[in-house]
């Protein structure tokens, strides 16, 4: 079969197999056509897609949170976030509870610093990172029986911040992206998005698969 001009080929897929499903992730496997006709496995780590915040204070402080991440095992620099669990819930209610259960914190004023598609090689995980400000401490709920229970929360200046991603202090990829897209719009006058924009790559296959078996509305039940 002849080959399609670069950048034209559709990428049709056959057939799919779920491999494996856990709380908070499924793993399928779909045969997919490759330019030239071949057809071709690929993996792909399903995700409900997440949300975070860049919470900045008048002074231009930004929360940084230290959690321990199981799976490079070690405590990583973040910043607040979590996952869209929960059946139809709008991105920016999401991130409003998350703001609110790891930083103890609500916020005035919301809009969109950026999108990212954080491992797309084999995930179709999405994570839309917001700026908070306007910001007033609230009582943070207490967190119980995992990681949260552990972490800590600092304030620490934009700039600073920036140099500590360059130092390799900070690796969290949302986290970097964050702090960065942060100080382009609060310390450069960059356009922010409304808070409200659509956010057309948030993931849908492991919602609407959980969906379907009943799981509502906390769709990490299996």
């Amino acid at each position: 079969m002849t080959s399609s001009a670069p950048g034209s080929h559709e990428f049709t897929v056959t057939g799919s197999e779920l491999l494996l499903q856990s709380p908070i992730l499924a793993v399928r496997r779909d045969r997919v056509i490759m330019p030239g006709g071949a057809e071709k496995t690929r993996e792909v780590v399903e995700h409900f897609g997440a949300v975070a915040v860049a919470a900045v204070d008048e002074a231009g402080n930004v929360a940084l949170l230290r959690q321990y991440r199981h799976s490079v095992g070690t405590r990583l620099t973040e910043i607040p976030a979590g996952l869209l669990d929960i059946v139809d819930e709008d991105p920016l209610v999401g991130a409003k509870r998350e703001l609110v259960e790891e930083a103890g914190l609500e916020a005035a004023d919301w809009s969109v610093l950026a999108d990212l598609v954080t491992s797309p090689g084999f995930c179709d995980e999405a994570c839309r990172i917001y700026l908070a400000t306007g910001l007033r401490e609230v009582e943070r709920p207490v967190a119980e029986g995992d990681e949260e229970t552990d972490l800590t929360l600092d304030w620490v200046p934009l700039a600073e911040a920036r140099a500590r991603v360059l130092r390799g202090e900070i690796s969290n990829s949302i986290a970097v992206a964050g702090i960065f897209a942060a100080s382009e719009v609060v310390e450069r006058g960059g356009d922010a998005r409304p808070a409200e924009a659509g956010f057309p790559l948030r993931p849908t296959a492991l919602a609407r698969r959980r969906q379907d078996a009943g799981a509502r509305p906390d769709m990490k039940q299996i």
